[in-house]
């Protein structure tokens, strides 16, 4: 099975692109992550859609995504809400209308999050709901992980602090969500 996992951040050394480096490290066997980011979607622009079409990053994107049994948002918190970079991404990748439910219709969606905060993501995961609500997903509600104070559990290469608590969580996260996505393939 192929999981995609999307982080919404655009800094280099971002904790959360470093957790979905993590994940796929530690996803089951069979199962492959693909670790994504939002860097090279611009702005989103009525006008420049219209002129100019899908920019070839998003279309990549959205390939991606339509054609993966399952979807993981690395979420940033800022200001207690998604990160505006990221929502963007979600707005591009939903254009068309008529491409939309091709790439988000029905499809697994799990949300996690790193923070150098003390309170993990848990607003920003929660402020995703009626988006992904909108774009017909499935979240899934089978686990939660929120990594809070990052900067303690990643090291100076971005690298998460091997067999502690938090990849014991992360393993188990990728697992239930990839089992789930997979029932959910299955399903009739």
């Amino acid at each position: 099975m192929k999981l995609v996992g999307l982080s919404g951040s655009l800094r280099e050394a971002s904790f959360n692109t470093a957790l979905l480096r993590a994940a796929a490290r530690v996803a089951p066997e069979g199962v492959e992550l693909v670790v994504e980011t939002v860097r090279g979607i611009p702005l989103y622009d009525a006008d420049v859609e219209e002129s100019e079409g899908i920019p070839p990053r998003v279309t990549e994107l959205k390939d991606l995504i339509a054609g993966a049994g399952g979807l993981i948002l690395a979420t940033p918190e800022y200001n207690n809400a998604m990160p505006g970079v990221f929502k963007n991404a979600l707005d591009w990748l939903s254009r068309p209308p008529a491409d939309s439910r091709r790439v988000f219709g029905g499809k697994p969606v799990a949300v996690i999050g790193a923070t150098p905060g003390g309170f993990g993501t848990v607003l920003a995961q929660g402020s995703w709901l009626p988006v992904l609500r909108t774009l017909g997903t499935a979240p899934w509600f089978g686990g939660r992980l929120t990594v809070a104070q990052a900067g303690k559990v990643f090291d100076g290469d971005g690298n998460l602090e091997a067999g502690g608590t938090v990849e014991e969580q992360l393993r188990t996260f990728v697992a239930g969500f990839a089992k789930a996505a997979a029932q959910a393939a299955s399903a009739p």
